[in-house]
């Protein structure tokens, strides 16, 4: 599946076993600042006279300067040192920025590139490779023959049915086959299978494995649940899989992976290479780049880098990588450059295999002492001319592909036959090659052990301290282009709907990790133990279900339909489970539940709920009858009190809101509104009131109906725009009729101005007199060649709507509201929008424009569209823009004429913005991972759904047509500097989002949770004043809590009472000081509030800290890149954290007085 399809392989390596250390599986130790002796020895060797020279010189200037009294010493330093560096330090405004100092970019690479796609000749995409013969003179080529089986966890089949049909017999046949011979190696990756086999394996195979992995036979390989998508997975996802995935290994096999494997993810994040690196891994491997960009690298030798995070001055975030040079991971693309050469020695390609014959017409055949010799010369000559792609001579070969080694027979042919071609090579000296099967960590471990020995770096090379002789990278590896000009940024949308259950589930996660957390924490008997413990085994299968998901053809949206419906039955039964475990917690959080234990319904239930797995989340309806009151009880998930505009839905409107204290408060009603020209009302009403819940905490409001001495909720009034006039007035709401051409709607900061004739947003006008337009369009694109994983419109996308169509404009105290169904060519329109403004004081919401999106893309007259959302700004941001990697940083995009619209296009997990010259910037914020461009000056567009018939040729065999309905949220910012800021024409450096645009994507992404009371109660009973609020104070404002949680649930109550048995995981948010700091009258910094983990707690004692790594399994602050100050700090409760760090805590907590 690698050459006419997609794909290539994944494997299992060699790993570090923490107990005891073998030969093989020792650690290596990070590299210091300074060389090695050796090092040391060969250069002292090489440049003797030099540095005598260089000694006399320096004499001569100690007695010049010394007696004749020169006040400054001139310094002299040889080209060779290295370490200590200074930082390279940018001050913008009043905030120092550190940035990095590198070698290579990957925007100097696009801006470098010409994008020609000439053809190579035998290697298309890069060129005809020759060698001397004398550049293994001086040191021999070492060759790791890598064998590996990439199992994708779901993509045509399912992950059960992998693992029945393929997978479980993969690792029978591994465990097998090595124990035939030490010298046959092996790389697994993915935990989800190889935990899914342990539990069917035998005690026997289970040993032979645990030994395998012991004597450096075979290898985990990154060890997470999933080899995940680094496109659209959010940071915290990608957290919670590898950390599942290694957690796993680490307590069921004694391993923690060190080295990295990603073969197949289409593009990569350099957020990958920050988690990894700070959950202690030591190399990378990838491979899925734009060929243009590989022949470049290639050309300079520069495959193998070291990445290097684009604000990291210090070079803490260094961490080593390789990268593939060809076209695919299967055996034909990795054995050399000439495909038709290489699928040659793919010995499960000879008759009696079920795999595809080569298709150049060179078929393997049978190794023997006849034909050894021509057949090792050949495979050498490969070797050789791939070595002549990177610096050093010691080379990896990776031999392997989508699930393969399923069967003894498989197995032995590819081991026998190398080992047959190995033994010839090894034995002529006069080849000054040696080849064997490696790991990954051999592999490694023999490339730097040369490194140390030998100085690869090129002559003014920055480089790094962690390996020498390689140069250091920024960027990241976005749009990926396989061949052809052919770019993968169609997968950034396909399947909208489940990428944003993808989101919802991750919120979900996090609020039920958290109140897990403090159950447990609060908790001083065994009986309330119960409750919380009981539920463990749901909330690891909830990890593990959005785990699976992160997978590369699952979040991404590339598996066949029935693949995606298993996805999300997993996701919505894990989301099932949470809701319902969420709704019992806050029970005993407030006092409401005092039976600890998990037998009894809960009497809560989610305010928005989900019958299927495939259909938006349905709002409760409060009944609201005369006499009676309904609970609500909201959780704020997020570190800062949280004051905000919150709505539920009600059946009649005649009702009140009162406070935990039973106090009125102001509230709106609105009509509820659908998607539905014949029936836009629904005759329910959309309930809003403004609350205030404490960080991470519960507040309480009750929604009554006979209340004496409140005012009943004031209906908002409406304005109505219907050609045919279909629409009647709703019945408690007072209606009139638009009549100009342009309606507005405001609240404090802003107005905004719409187009009555195709109901579009066209103009934002502020308080303080700026205006900007912004003339919102709606368009498609057709799309006859693109697939699950291609974009490849024909030609420009074309507005869709037309005059005429519907609109109720709704405005009340706290929400204002656009809502339009637009006409267009179809009967019923594939699109329908709301805009709102809210009024909220002290909120964050009232300087934010918020657009929900509804898609229908059904039916065949859809067919090969793409539908988008576009602005067209008045900012002369000159094609320049910035999206997010990960929702953890932003990285600087450019729209290049040279490449095509589809390779302009970027992956958009949560927020895009422009900046103009002048300053102003327009951000825009989703709760979902789309793709976005700025293919003109000033414009900027957001995919929001694709529907395509054809298959794109990728290997899935079929296009995009399971299409649901859905809701797409943005959150739009307008904001203007109040100092000078960076040109982003002529910066090349990624922006920061300012603070307050950092607090509008917190509260998009991790909203309010609402409970319902499921029965109400007699309005005549005052309950008590019910809330909780477990922290001290609110935490500053650019501190997030990633995860607060129990790593190991089900075994709680077995661990010793002095081990810590809590995570808490933090990051440190980098922000623009150039823009106003809105909204932050109540909202202090880190800078100005430090924080003590002693003192963060409100009735929980933390009675120890500990810094550890992010996957919570190292806690060498050195092998993490951390200073060590940060770790010290640590144990007496100080959070020393820098910006952009993620930093993890290990505590022990008990209950307070």
């Amino acid at each position: 599946m690698a050459f006419s399809t997609r794909r290539g392989a994944g494997g299992w390596a060699q790993s570090l076993l923490p107990t005891a250390a073998t030969k093989t599986a020792s650690k290596q130790p990070r590299k210091s600042r300074k060389r090695t002796t050796a090092a040391f020895r060969d250069f002292f060797i090489s440049n003797f006279f030099a540095i005598g020279l260089c000694l006399t010189f320096a004499f001569f200037l100690f007695i010049l300067f010394r007696f004749a009294a020169v006040p400054r010493p001139l310094q002299l330093r040889s080209s060779a040192s290295r370490r200590p560096r200074k930082p390279v330090v940018h001050k913008w405004l009043n905030d120092t920025v550190l940035a990095a100092d590198v070698d290579i970019t990957t925007k100097e690479l696009y801006d470098k590139i010409q994008f020609l796609d000439e053809d190579g000749g035998p290697w298309k995409q890069g060129w005809r490779v020759s060698y001397k013969g004398s550049e293994w003179d001086e040191e021999k080529l070492k060759v790791f023959v890598v064998p590996h089986s990439h199992n994708d966890p779901g993509w045509k089949l399912t992950v059960e049915e992998y693992y029945d049909k393929q997978s479980r017999h993969i690792l029978d046949t591994i465990v097998e086959t090595l124990s035939k011979d030490n010298r046959r190696k092996f790389i697994w990756e993915e935990m989800s299978y190889l935990e899914r086999w342990w539990r069917d394996a035998s005690d026997v195979k289970r040993e032979s494995f645990i030994n395998l992995a012991q004597n450096g036979q075979l290898e985990i390989v990154s060890g997470g649940w999933v080899m995940n998508d680094e496109a659209n997975s959010h940071y915290f996802a990608i957290i919670e899989q590898i950390t599942e995935g290694n957690m796993w290994l680490n307590e069921t096999v004694g391993v923690i992976p060190k080295n990295s494997w990603s073969i197949d993810p289409f593009g990569y994040s350099s957020t990958m290479a920050y988690l990894l690196r700070r959950m202690g891994f030591e190399n990378m491997l990838i491979q899925r780049t734009h060929y243009e960009l590989k022949k470049e690298l290639a050309w300079h030798k520069n495959l193998e880098y070291v990445w290097r995070q684009s604000w990291d001055s210090e070079e803490s975030t260094d961490i080593f990588v390789h990268m593939m040079p060809f076209y695919s991971y299967d055996i034909p693309h990795t054995c050399g450059p000439e495909p038709a050469v290489c699928c040659q020695f793919d010995f499960a390609r000879m008759r009696g295999f079920v795999y595809e014959r080569c298709p150049w017409g060179e078929h393997p055949v049978e190794t023997d002492h006849e034909n050894v010799k021509e057949r090792a010369l050949k495979l050498l000559d490969q070797y050789k001319k791939k070595s002549t792609l990177y610096r050093t001579n010691t080379l990896l070969v990776p031999l392997g592909d989508d699930f393969r080694y399923i069967s003894i027979d498989e197995a032995e042919a590819q081991f026998r036959n190398y080992q047959l071609l190995f033994d010839y090579i090894n034995s002529d000296p006069s080849l000054n090659a040696e080849a064997k099967f490696g790991t990954l960590d051999d592999y490694f471990r023999t490339l730097r052990e040369e490194a140390d020995r030998i100085n690869y770096s090129v002559t003014g090379e920055i480089g790094s301290g962690e390996i020498g002789g390689f140069p250091s990278l920024s960027g990241d590896f976005f749009t990926y282009a396989d061949r052809n000009q052919d770019y993968w940024s169609g997968y950034y949308v396909s399947r909208p709907f489940f990428k944003a259950v993808d989101r919802v589930l991750e919120q979900t996660l996090r609020g039920a990790e958290m109140m897990m957390a403090f159950l447990l924490g609060y908790c001083q008997k065994a009986q309330c133990e119960k409750f919380p413990t009981s539920f463990s085994y749901k909330l690891i299968s909830a990890r593990r279900n959005l785990a699976l998901f992160q997978h590369h053809d699952g979040v991404t949206g590339t598996a066949k339909d029935h693949v995606v419906e298993d996805y999300g039955t997993r996701m919505h039964m894990a989301l099932q489970d949470l809701q319902i475990f969420m709704s019992k917690a806050i029970e005993v959080l407030l006092g409401i539940r005092h039976e600890k234990n998990d037998q009894h319904p809960a009497n809560f239930e989610p305010a928005q709920m989900r019958s299927r797995y495939d259909v938006q989340p349905v709002h409760k309806a409060i009944s609201a009858r005369e006499g009676t009151v309904q609970t609500v009880v909201l959780f704020n998930p997020l570190e800062q009190t949280r004051n905000e505009v919150v709505v539920v839905v009600v059946e009649r409107p005649d009702v009140t809101v009162l406070d935990s204290n039973w106090t009125c408060v102001k509230s709106q009603i609105s009509p509820e509104l659908r998607h539905d020209n014949n029936k836009i009302f629904t005759g329910r009403h959309r309930l809003y009131w403004k609350s205030s819940i404490p960080a991470m905490g519960l507040q309480t409001y009750y929604v009554a109906n006979g209340f004496v001495g409140c005012e009943k909720a004031k209906p908002a009034s409406l304005r109505i725009l219907s050609s045919s006039k279909q629409l009647s007035c709703p019945a408690h709401y007072a209606c009139s009729n638009i009549e100009s051409d342009i309606v507005e709607i405001s609240n404090q900061h802003q107005t905004l101005s719409f187009s009555v004739s195709h109901g579009l947003l066209q103009k934002i006008s502020h308080t303080d007199g700026r205006m900007n337009v912004v003339d919102e369009e709606i368009s498609m694109y057709s799309s006859t060649e693109s697939g699950a994983y291609l974009f490849k419109p024909n030609g420009n996308a074309d507005p869709i709507t037309q005059d005429g169509g519907l609109m109720v404009i709704s405005e009340g105290h706290w929400v204002r509201e656009v809502y339009s169904y637009p006409k267009t060519k179809w009967e019923k329109s594939p699109i329908s929008h709301s805009t709102r403004l809210y009024n909220g004081q002290s909120t964050i919401q009232e300087f934010v424009i918020e657009k929900e999106y509804h898609v229908e893309l059904l039916g065949h007259e859809f067919n090969d569209r793409e539908i988008i959302a576009r602005y067209k700004t008045d900012m002369d941001n000159k094609r320049i823009f910035y999206t997010d990697l990960n929702g953890f940083q932003m990285s600087r995009r450019e729209t290049y004429d040279k490449i095509p619209v589809q390779g302009n296009y970027y992956p958009m997990p949560s927020l895009a913005f422009m900046q103009d010259l002048n300053g102003e910037r327009f951000s825009v914020h989703t709760k979902q991972s789309l793709g976005v461009g700025s293919l003109k000056d000033g414009w900027l567009e957001i995919m929001l759904d694709r529907r395509l018939v054809r298959d794109d040729g990728r290997g899935l065999g079929q296009g995009v047509m399971d299409n649901r309905p859905m809701n797409v949220v943005f959150h739009i910012l307008l904001e203007s500097n109040i100092s000078s800021s960076v040109d982003p024409i002529f910066n090349a450096r990624p922006l920061s989002p300012s603070l307050l645009s950092h607090l509008v994507g917190a509260h998009l992404n991790y909203p309010i949770h609402g409970f319902i009371a499921k029965s109400p109660e007699s309005i005549s009973v005052q309950p008590p004043p019910r809330s909780f609020s477990p922290l001290v104070a609110s935490l500053p404002c650019d501190l997030h809590i990633v995860n607060f949680k129990v790593p190991r649930p089900q075994k709680y109550t077995q661990m010793p009472l002095g081990e810590p048995r809590f995570a808490l995981i933090m990051q440190r948010r980098h922000w623009d000081h150039s823009y106003c700091r809105k909204a932050r009258s109540q909202c202090s910094t880190i800078a100005d509030e430090p924080i003590n983990l002693f003192d963060m707690f409100q009735g929980l004692t933390v009675m120890s800290a500990k810094a550890t790594s992010i996957n919570l399994l190292h806690e060498d602050a050195e092998v993490l890149g951390y200073s060590e100050q940060s770790g010290n700090g640590a144990l007496e409760g100080h959070v020393l954290i820098s910006p952009m760090e993620i930093q993890a805590y290990k505590l022990q907590l008990k209950p307070g007085q």
